[in-house]
């Protein structure tokens, strides 16, 4: 079946039949305020209702020191607030608990200038139980905290940026010199040299701020943010996860209204898109994102009759993701710190035949470098990058003068991935036989939780690992950074993260760096190409597929976005039956978006 979408900026409109509303479960409601009490003063906006969003696995930390994974993230990013944080319509960098900043002429001083009604949420570790006033102070705090020696996480964030960090991290300064308290509501943040993603790093949920009275409390394990929703306690982590609204929050929408609009946010964890498919048709979830295309196209098979309907049930949009999916290998230990043994694992692999069989055409083959070809990087120098076409000869030479005829007195490696989802065993075992089928060799195939499987690539315990990379934020840096080798320790008993391959290229090194200073953007190009072109020439991973999915999300959702980083607001959100008059009036605006105005 062929389908042709034909619509405004990729968002395709289709109406399916829906099962019996049965609603979200909106048990985490149980710890929050009678949202009836709150009414909108002006504009289209409601409150209440529980949005229900699906992972494939459970988080492993929320605390901002510890995010080091997709889900982890998303959740924390909702908990959180930090200076900055992403606009989740075009990912440009929007004021949070900063309301203001300015950067000097050579870009190595940025100050910040607090709003004065950001409170902590409410918990007991305050006097009187009650949140505080977030100040500079607490700031400063949380940038010291992750500088310390607790978080691998700070190397790459704030270490090599700010000025004394890497003084106080070694324990020859009490204090960072780049951060000064001007006073209560103003700070400033010095660089040793520019450094063009610092915004983005800001924005990120690691960078946000932490009360001492709660980290003297809970340690890593506490949940107390300055976010627009707070924590509450699950029955089963591994399960399911429930947010509610912090009704002290700081921000308001244009009319007046306090965010957030939601009551609740339930996270579900299930490994399976069949089963969060079911659970959507029943309106047990709000939001599907990374579904599949095949997926897609049963969907419409199943509803034809119902595509037409206005306004529609249903909204689906296509999203090309700054997500790549790859086998990363340990560089340090035979057989792998051989780049020829690396490459002819490369050129062994049939990547279109995953993505045909295996993945049902879900994704772009991986045939460049590690960053996905985006419309965001519509200037960025693809061409310039090889990568690893299936050439079974190539691979066959490459491992022979590398020692190995004919797969002769090769080890048995271990590939380990980590358990959930089918779909990562059924790649890695084609994988294996193609491995088998190429070069006569044989991997081992391990599964292991989530949280072991990061804490092993950390310390390089196996030889191979599946990986996929979401962007933190929207530029090549945020791939390449996985490769920087200046921090990456001499010992296998220390961690390495997040360069878990641990490779070392100096000339890699000194054009990823004299790219992150770059002013222009086509100059940061330029040398974050020709840095990828080096590290994909060495081979330290195996880049499989891009990703390129789907999300679905009910018509009554409403300010949902979905973006290429998968960074989630849902502060903006609410939850509100769409009519035939707003479509009709939706429907113009995109037919003229000059003359539209966005509320």
């Amino acid at each position: 079946m062929c389908i042709k979408f034909l619509t405004k900026k990729s968002l395709l409109l289709f109406t399916v039949t829906l099962i019996a509303f049965s609603g979200c479960n909106n048990k985490g409601a149980d710890s929050i305020n009678d949202s009836n009490n709150r009414t909108s003063i002006g504009g289209d906006a409601i409150y209440g209702g529980n949005l229900c969003v699906s992972e494939e696995e459970s988080f492993r930390s929320i605390f901002p020191g510890k995010i080091e994974d997709a889900t982890s993230a998303k959740i924390a990013s909702q908990i959180h607030d930090g200076l900055v944080n992403f606009n989740s319509k075009d990912l440009t960098i929007s004021p949070s608990i900063a309301k203001d900043w300015s950067i000097n002429e050579d870009q190595t001083e940025y100050t910040f200038f607090l709003r004065n009604n950001v409170y902590f949420h409410d918990d007991p570790c305050f006097s009187n139980n009650k949140g505080r006033k977030v100040t500079a102070n607490d700031f400063k705090f949380a940038f010291e905290l992750l500088c310390s020696n607790n978080f691998e996480v700070s190397f790459n964030m704030f270490i090599d940026k700010i000025v004394g960090a890497n003084e106080f991290k070694n324990g020859s300064a009490e204090s960072i010199a780049g951060l000064t308290i001007l006073n209560d509501s103003t700070l400033t943040i010095k660089l040793n040299e520019p450094h063009s993603s610092f915004i983005y790093n800001l924005a990120m949920p690691n960078s946000s701020v932490i009360a001492k009275e709660a980290f003297e409390a809970y340690g890593i394990s506490m949940t107390v943010g300055a976010g627009p929703f707070k924590f509450t306690e699950s029955e089963n982590e591994l399960t399911d996860l429930y947010l509610v609204y912090n009704e002290n929050y700081y921000m308001k929408d244009s009319y007046g209204n306090k965010l957030p609009y939601l009551d609740s946010v339930h996270f579900q964890f299930i490994p399976s898109k069949v089963a969060e498919l079911e659970l959507f048709k029943s309106k047990d979830l709000s939001i599907i994102y990374g579904l599949p295309p095949n997926k897609i196209a049963e969907v419409f098979s199943e509803n034809s009759a119902n595509f037409t309907n206005r306004p529609p049930k249903t909204y689906v949009n296509q999203e090309h993701e700054l997500i790549t999916q790859y086998y990363e290998f340990n560089s340090k230990i035979p057989p792998f710190d051989n780049p020829l043994v690396r490459k002819a694992f490369n050129y062994a692999i049939d990547k279109k035949k995953i993505i045909s069989t295996t993945l049902n055409g879900q994704g772009a083959v991986g045939d460049k470098g590690m960053t996905p070809e985006v419309l965001l990087f519509k200037k960025y120098d693809y061409n310039r990058i090889n990568g690893y076409d299936f050439d079974p000869l190539k691979a066959r030479k490459l491992l022979a003068d590398a020692g190995y005829p004919n797969g002769k007195d090769f080890p048995v490696v271990t590939l380990e991935l980590n358990l959930g989802g089918n779909t990562h065993v059924m790649v890695a075992q084609e994988i294996q036989h193609q491995l088998n089928a190429v070069l006569n060799i044989w991997i081992e195939i391990e599964q292991v939780s989530f949280t072991d499987k990061i804490e092993h690539s950390k310390y390089g315990k196996s030889e191979m690992f599946r990986s996929a990379w979401v962007a933190d934020f929207p530029s090549p840096e945020s791939f390449l950074s996985l490769f920087y080798g200046e921090n990456v320790p001499s010992s296998l008993d220390e961690p390495s993260y997040p360069n878990t391959t641990r490779y070392k290229n100096s000339t890699f090194d000194s054009l990823f760096v004299a790219g992150t200073k770059m002013k222009s953007e086509a100059d940061r190009f330029e040398y974050f190409a020709e840095a990828e072109r080096i590290m994909m020439e060495d081979a330290p991973v195996i880049i499989l597929w891009y990703q390129e999915n789907y999300t679905l999300y009910h018509s009554e959702i409403r300010n949902f976005h979905y973006n290429a980083i998968e960074y989630f607001d849902f502060s903006n959100v609410f939850i509100k039956t769409l009519t035939a008059e707003e479509y009709e009036k939706m429907e113009a605006e995109w037919a003229n978006p000059d003359n539209s105005k966005v509320k």
